[in-house]
């Protein structure tokens, strides 16, 4: 019973370790680093116990990402209620978003470019998806007055495009809270007359 107990513990860690090293390695030198063997390279173990742990190498994406998906609605929610004056929890929010994606590429990635089966907008929808669309959802409700979900689905488009845009140099450097802004205040005022 002690050894089952043992490897009970360990395996939650050893699964954290493989995700942390995943998204270190991806952060650094970018995701086509992170293969099985690297990752078991890195974490010292063989490739057969990194499949005990995930069946593939998307289902180490997948949980990177759903542990990005945690972290994003983490920071939306302070970003709602961090003590900052009432009244611009579209603009928090979406400057939020917007510092997460840029801070954390590789992350972002997992969570918005590479496939993967998480799905948005559906009963399997995983929690931290759907905590973190709701932060946004949430903040476009505080201002619109109708549609909100199709408000806040386009301001998340709008905000995804931006950082992918802004990451591949095809927008100016130096604009980056400028064009928030500036979308930003086109929501609030579609908000208010959305039909």
């Amino acid at each position: 019973m002690a050894t089952q107990d043992r490897r009970g513990r360990e395996h939650p860690a050893r699964r954290r370790l493989i995700t942390a090293t995943a998204r270190t390695l991806a952060e650094g030198e970018g995701w086509d680093a992170v293969t099985t063997r690297r990752l078991s390279t890195e974490i010292e173990c063989s490739q057969p116990v990194l499949y005990k742990h995930f069946g593939s190498m998307g289902d180490i994406v997948e949980a990177v990402a759903l542990e990005g998906f945690g972290e994003l609605a983490e920071e939306l929610h302070e970003a709602r209620h961090g003590g900052a004056a009432p009244g611009d929890d579209v603009g928090r929010v979406a400057t939020a978003f917007h510092g997460f994606a840029m801070k954390n590429p590789a992350l972002y990635d997992a969570m918005f470019t590479r496939a993967t089966r998480l799905r948005f907008s559906g009963e399997s929808t995983p929690a931290p998806l759907a905590e973190a669309f709701g932060e946004l959802r949430d903040a476009v409700a505080a201002v619109a007055e109708r549609d909100v979900d199709t408000l806040t689905e386009a301001l998340w488009a709008a905000l995804h495009g931006l950082v992918m845009l802004g990451r591949n140099g095809r927008l100016r450097p130096g604009y980056d809270a400028d064009r928030v802004e500036l979308l930003v205040a086109q929501f609030r005022d579609a908000g208010s007359s959305a039909g």
